[in-house]
C-alpha cells in the first residue's frame, strides 16, 4: 500500500500529465493557425506522450490499491506573438513537470518506498530528454527560424517525427 501522501502526490501527476497534453494541443493549434504543420504534428506528438505519462502514472496507482480521481483540466492561457514564444513555454512547463517528478521522487525516498522511486526513475531519465528536445528545438529555431527557406526545411524536419509509446515503466 502506498503512502498517502505519496498517492496523492501521483494523483495529481495524473492530472498534471493530462493538463500537459491538453497545453501541447493548444500548441499545435497556434502552429495549424500559422500555417507550420510540422511543428503542430510535433507537438500533436507530444500531447500523446503526456497522455501516456498519465495513463502510466493510473496504472501504478491502480496496481498498487489507489483510486485516481480526476480534477478539471484548466485552459490553456499562453498568448503566442512569435513562434519561439511555444517553444521557450514548453521548455519552461517541461522544467516545472521536472520540479514535480522530483518532489514525489524525494518524498517517496524519504519514505523509503523504494518501488514508487524505482517507477518514478523511467520518469527522471524522462523528463532529462523532454528537457533536451525541448531546448534543442529552441535552438534550432533560433538558428534557422529567420530565415524563410530554414524554417521550412524545420517545419519539413519536425513533419517526420513519428509516435513510439513508451516502454511500461517498471
Amino acid at each position: 500500500m502506498l503512502d498517502k501522501k505519496i498517492a496523492d502526490m501521483l494523483v495529481d501527476q495524473v492530472n498534471k500529465e493530462l493538463y500537459s497534453g491538453y497545453l501541447y494541443l493548444d500548441f499545435a493549434n497556434y502552429f495549424e493557425d500559422e500555417g507550420l504543420e510540422g511543428f503542430a504534428h510535433w507537438y500533436e506528438i507530444q500531447a500523446m506522450e503526456e497522455r501516456d505519462h498519465a495513463l502510466m502514472i493510473r496504472r501504478y496507482l491502480i496496481d498498487n490499491g489507489v483510486r485516481v480521481t480526476f480534477g478539471a483540466i484548466a485552459k490553456p492561457d499562453k498568448v503566442f506573438k512569435t513562434h519561439l514564444d511555444p517553444l521557450e513555454a514548453g521548455l519552461e512547463h517541461e522544467k516545472y513537470v521536472t520540479s514535480l517528478i522530483t518532489a514525489i521522487y524525494a518524498e517517496a525516498f524519504g519514505k523509503k518506498d523504494f518501488k514508487t522511486m524505482q517507477f518514478l526513475d523511467w520518469f527522471v531519465k524522462e523528463q532529462g530528454e523532454e528537457e533536451k528536445n525541448a531546448d534543442d528545438l529552441i535552438k534550432k529555431l533560433k538558428l534557422f527560424g529567420n530565415d524563410s527557406k530554414g524554417l521550412y526545411l524545420l517545419n519539413q524536419e519536425l513533419m517526420g517525427r513519428v509516435y513510439n509509446a513508451p516502454a511500461a515503466a517498471e
